[in-house]
């Protein structure tokens, strides 16, 4: 999912790339080591994306988020100012 902000924009490749090629995981951004939050400048701002883990409904967070057969993951991509 991207907001429309990201989503509309000509170089949306682009980001969705550095995405998906994030690997400056540390401890600031990543302290429980579980990769599932990253930021990056782009044009001047910083880009949030993170992956949210819920039940198979999309109605609350999964009770096992490990286990794909009761966990839908859904990663957000936005501006940090759209935060």
């Amino acid at each position: 999912m991207a907001t429309a902000a990201i989503a509309d924009r000509p170089d949306v490749t682009e980001i969705m790339n550095r995405v998906r090629c994030f690997s400056d995981f540390c401890e600031d951004n990543d302290s429980h080591g579980e990769h599932d939050f990253g930021a990056f400048d782009h044009a001047g701002e910083k880009i949030f994306w993170k992956i949210d883990y819920y039940d198979l409904n999309l109605e609350m967070g999964s009770e096992d988020p490990s286990n794909p057969e009761v966990t839908t993951r859904v990663l957000s991509i936005l501006w940090a100012s759209e935060y």
